[in-house]
Formats: C-alpha cells, sequence, structure tokens
C-alpha cells in the first residue's frame, strides 16, 4: 500500500489546479481519474462546444461577404467533418496541455484511466485493479454530468453530451431548458439550419442573468428564427412518430404536441458522487453535491472538495479557484475562505453575453442605491463597421460609493467587454477611472467607457450646464473624455 499526504480524486481543472498546489505547498501527492484527464470542459463541454461556436459564426459572418465586396457562394455544411473537427480539437488541447507530463514533471503521482475506484475506510482508496492508495487528506474534484429527465421515453432524448456522436444534422431540434447550455446548444444548431425550438420552465430565458440580457438574447434568437417558449408547467413525454419524435409538454394547463427530428434537454447539473463509496469515508451528499462549508471542508475534516460536485459555482474559473483553496486548507489547515464575488461568465451564443456581479435587480433588493446605463451596440463606431449593430451594454454602479457592482453585455465579444469591467471591479476602481480609461478606437471594448461616462453625467461628478443637463442625458461620442 502506497500513502501519501494528499490524493486528489478527479483530473479535470480543479483536480488537476489542486494536485499542483499541494506539490509547490511540499505535499506528497497522487491524483487518481477514472477516464481522459481534461475533465468534462476539455472532453465534452468548453472546447467542442466553442468549435461548434466557432464554425456557426463563420457561416454568419460569410452571408456579410457580398457587403464588404467578397461574391461567391455560401458554404455549405459538412456536419460529419465538423463533430470530427471537435474530436481532433479535443486531442489538440489534450496534447498542448501535456496534463500527466506536467504532474509528474511536478512530482505528482498519476493513475489515469483506471476506472472507478471507492474508498475502503476514511483513509483508502481502491482502484479497479485491487491497488490500494492511503493518505492523510483528500481533496475531492469529481465533476458533474447533465441530468437526464424521469419522464417516459426518457431514453430517447439527448443531452449535449450526445452530440458529439450525431450521424447528421437534425432538420429540427427542441431543446428543453433556456439556461447556458440549453441556449448555446439552440443557437449552434439554429446557425447550422436546424429548425430550433427552446422550452423553458422559468419566465424568461438565462434566468440567472440580468433581465437587460435575458429580453435581447430572446429578441435575437426570435430574429433568427428560434421559437422560444417560456414559462411551461412541465414536459410529460417524448414518443417516437413516423418521422422522428413527439413531445407532449403541458402550459396554462392545456397539453401540446410538438415535433421534432431530436430532443435535447439541458435541464441540470448532477455532481459525480456515484460509485465512490463516501458513506465509507463519512462525507455527507446533499440533493446529489458534496456538502462543503466556507473552507471547503466536507462532512469529514479531512477532506475536501471542489468544483462542480460542490454545487456551488460551475464554471472551468471557478474550479481551479476552489481548487487552490482546497488544497491549501488541507496541506497547511483550514483557514482559507472562498468567495466567489467577481466571476465574469457568459455564453457562445450569436449574439454573446456576459455578466459579471449584481444584477439590477439583485443590486436593488439588497436596498443598494445605484446609477444604471444602457449604452447600444448601434452607440459604438465599431459595432457600426462591422455590421454588428446588435445588442447592448449595461452598466451598474453605486451611487454611494461610485464603485462597479455589475454588467452585463449582449453582442459582439460581448465576454471580452465584461472581463474589462472586471479587471476594473477587482482593482476597486471607481468609475470616474474607467470612465477616464483611454480605451483603443475604433474597439468593441470602447463601449465600457461609453457607459462609464454616461454614469459619471448621471452622478453629478462631470460640472454640466443648466442647458446640457435639459437635453435628457443625450449618449457621449467615443472620443468626447470631459466638457
Amino acid at each position: 500500500m502506497t500513502t501519501y499526504d494528499l490524493i486528489v480524486i478527479g483530473g479535470g481543472p480543479a483536480g488537476v489546479t489542486a494536485a499542483l498546489r499541494a506539490r509547490e505547498l511540499g505535499a506528497t501527492v497522487a491524483l487518481v481519474e477514472r477516464d481522459r484527464m481534461g475533465g468534462t470542459c476539455t472532453n465534452d463541454g468548453c472546447v467542442p462546444t466553442r468549435v461548434l461556436a466557432k464554425a456557426a459564426r463563420l457561416r454568419r459572418d460569410a452571408e456579410q461577404g457580398a457587403e464588404y465586396g467578397l461574391l461567391g457562394e455560401l458554404p455549405r455544411l459538412d456536419f460529419a467533418r465538423l463533430l470530427n473537427r471537435t474530436q481532433r480539437m479535443v486531442y489538440g488541447i489534450q496534447e498542448k496541455k501535456q496534463l500527466i507530463s506536467h504532474l509528474e514533471g511536478s512530482g505528482v503521482q498519476v493513475h489515469a484511466g483506471v476506472g472507478d475506484s471507492r474508498f475502503i475506510d476514511a483513509n483508502t482508496l481502491e482502484l479497479i485493479d485491487g491497488q490500494t492508495l492511503q493518505a492523510e487528506k483528500f481533496v475531492l474534484c469529481l465533476g458533474g454530468h447533465p441530468r437526464r429527465p424521469a419522464l417516459p421515453g426518457a431514453e430517447l432524448v439527448l443531452t449535449h453530451s450526445d452530440t458529439w456522436s450525431l450521424k447528421q444534422l437534425p432538420r429540427s431540434f427542441i431543446v428543453v431548458g433556456g439556461a447556458a447550455t440549453g441556449c448555446q446548444v439552440a443557437s449552434n444548431f439554429a446557425a447550422f439550419g436546424s429548425e430550433v425550438t427552446i422550452l423553458e420552465r422559468a419566465p424568461h430565458l438565462l434566468a440567472m442573468e440580468d433581465e437587460a440580457v435575458s429580453e435581447e438574447m430572446r429578441e435575437a434568437f426570435q430574429r433568427r428564427g428560434i421559437a422560444v417558449m417560456t414559462g411551461i408547467e412541465a414536459v410529460e413525454k417524448v414518443e417516437k412518430n413516423a418521422h422522428g419524435l413527439n413531445l407532449l409538454y403541458r402550459s396554462d394547463g392545456r397539453e401540446t404536441t410538438l415535433q421534432a427530428e431530436a430532443v435535447l434537454f439541458a435541464v441540470g447539473w448532477g455532481g459525480n458522487v456515484e460509485g465512490l463509496n463516501l458513506e465509507a469515508a463519512g462525507v455527507r451528499v446533499e440533493r446529489g453535491y458534496i456538502s462543503v462549508d466556507e473552507h471547503l471542508q466536507t462532512s469529514a475534516p479531512h477532506i475536501f472538495a471542489a468544483g462542480d460536485v460542490t454545487g456551488r459555482m460551475m464554471l472551468v474559473q471557478s474550479a481551479g479557484y476552489e481548487a487552490r483553496i482546497a488544497a491549501e486548507n488541507a496541506v497547511l489547515g483550514p483557514e482559507l475562505r472562498f468567495e466567489h464575488r467577481i466571476v465574469p461568465h457568459g455564453g457562445f451564443t450569436d449574439p454573446e453575453y456576459g455578466s459579471v456581479g449584481r444584477t439590477e435587480r439583485a443590486a436593488r433588493e439588497a436596498g443598494e442605491e445605484i446609477a444604471v446605463a444602457k449604452v447600444p451596440y448601434a452607440d459604438l463606431d465599431r459595432a457600426v463597421i462591422d455590421g454588428r449593430p446588435e445588442g447592448l451594454l449595461k452598466l451598474i454602479v453605486s451611487q454611494e460609493t461610485h464603485r462597479i457592482l455589475g454588467a452585463h453585455a449582449v453582442g459582439e465579444q460581448a465576454l471580452e467587454i465584461v472581463q474589462i469591467v472586471s479587471a476594473g471591479m477587482a482593482a476597486d476602481m471607481w468609475v470616474e477611472q474607467l470612465a477616464e480609461m483611454e480605451l483603443a478606437y475604433p474597439t468593441f471594448t470602447a463601449i465600457v467607457g461609453l457607459a462609464a461616462r454616461q454614469i459619471v453625467r448621471t452622478l453629478g461628478v462631470v460640472p454640466l450646464a443648466p442647458e446640457w443637463r435639459a437635453l435628457a442625458r443625450p449618449h457621449p461620442a467615443e472620443w468626447e473624455r470631459r466638457e
């Protein structure tokens, strides 16, 4: 039996980060991964999804060619070739990262592709081949999986994981779930030519985002021919018909049947808590996730958890952040606390959306006195030049402290725009400082300056003549700095 200071279970972003950080602190470390290194993000999530989004964007951009003097036929989609590209890119990213050699070069003992392992007691892990590993501490980075619906015909529906094995592009597609995953799937397949319908139980698409994002995305999707049905009560069943599938759903007390070649459910993400015999280690599971405290410590004091399996913030960047804290607390003692405060996120839909910080509703419900600016992309010279005037940036600022509370964008490069604001929030910048930044022109990120300068005027920071104030807050020009 081999004994370590720390065993990390899981080889995704959280697990790799935890193992490397523990080695930096001098611990002897082993990492156990049942399948391929890289986790969901590399193998099944962000990487292949981004390939689809790139293809969708290329197809969309080709439609503009004639406006810029580029004549020729529009490209046809070879769906099988596109899916082959996604897999080649997964392998390429794995080759680029060289995770196993990186870990082993740092002194981590790696057990990858070893199948399921299980706890046989609080400090001992048994691999499927009978080998046992022992450690004083553990960090569980088990990841998650898409939830499958419990309804008649569930075996007929897809999750996003199944899209990589499709043989051909469905002519019609029903996506159940209007959060991040559902919207990305719907956006990509609509761009490829599928007739797409989204069903969502919440009153809005992307219900966790700011209302401006939800409304703008719904309108953009409808302009692209995507049917959006929100506020549905339940999906009752899915069954085969002569041409594909029937989906029966209930809304406003009435039952309606939709037909499509394929049905995909994007209705939640559960933690990978099965099969590890967590009970033997004393680790408590609640609602499909490992319970952790503010130190990422589980109900077993020597075991910590990070990433999707905690059910807190299911993002790659958040998994890495949690993993560093979990590793340090495991090695040095549970002193660090985690707080997901500034977490830029979004989706590679068309148009893109991105958010960071509080929504307007959350800020008001918290009792904040706020100033809000909403700048349309149509005010942005770069958006007009590129023929992409669709979208907006919404900036939310505290009237008391002049600090940035949140930013929410829809449109071209929305995620990159939000990253700029996130950096300002992390640096505790005043909105006046953001307004005075000399952002390059013409760029999409210049919209940050437009929004900040609009708020500076609202707050009365910039001296203005009464006649100017009477103009009902006109939009400032991109090169305007101060009066």
